[in-house]
């Protein structure tokens, strides 16, 4: 089982990576809160490796930490909720306001995440409120610094942010209304993508 990945970023496509080791590339899809403290491109990174082996593919998920790792776990144990949906969720809000809304049965909350109707908000909370105890109120995310959009890409970095909300499971329509309602000339991908989610919560 692959548990970590070392290599150089060669490419940053939002929720996913392409990470070369000795010439060798490995596609790892991330949730956005890993995604935005990734290094630039061309630079060198370490990523923790939940591991996915399925008939038709092989799939690496990234994490910067073991407890965003252990997070992701807990929520692919809950019934109904798979890898893209977990991703969705620690994309949607930080490991606390999830925790904190687990905790408290907030459904209303739970529901504005990507693929996470009524009924599956409700067997988080029943499934997840005891497990989740172990992981206290830590914030397990870290901001990552700001950055300014470069003048001519502000129609790329709006079709960019849209893409890697459908990825997440935003439908195209829901996804480009997020991105509209937030979109400022000087965020760039990341930023319009962690403002719409945030917005969303």
């Amino acid at each position: 089982m692959i548990g970590r990945l070392k290599g150089i970023i060669v490419e940053k496509q939002a929720p996913e990576i392409l990470i070369d080791i000795n010439g060798v590339g490995y596609e790892v899809t991330l949730p956005m809160s890993c995604f935005y403290d990734l290094p630039k491109v061309g630079e060198s990174a370490t990523v923790l490796i939940h591991f996915v082996v399925r008939e038709d593919a092989q799939l690496l998920f990234g994490f910067n930490t073991k407890t965003e790792r252990a997070l992701f776990r807990e929520l692919i144990k809950t019934n109904g909720v798979g890898p893209k949906l977990a991703l969705g969720i620690m994309s949607g809000m930080t490991a606390d306001e999830f925790i904190y809304h687990i905790d408290q049965g907030d459904i209303k909350a739970l529901v504005k995440l990507p693929g996470v109707g009524k009924k599956t908000a409700e067997r988080l909370i029943v499934e997840m409120r005891d497990r989740l105890k172990n992981f206290g109120g830590y914030d397990l995310f870290n901001p990552a610094p700001d950055t300014v959009t470069q003048a001519g890409q502000i129609d790329g970095a709006k079709n960019e942010a849209i893409a890697a909300l459908q990825a997440l499971g935003y439908k195209p329509a829901a996804a480009e209304a997020m991105i509209l309602k937030i979109a400022k000339p000087e965020l760039d991908v990341e930023q319009l993508i962690r403002e719409a989610l945030r917005n969303q919560v």
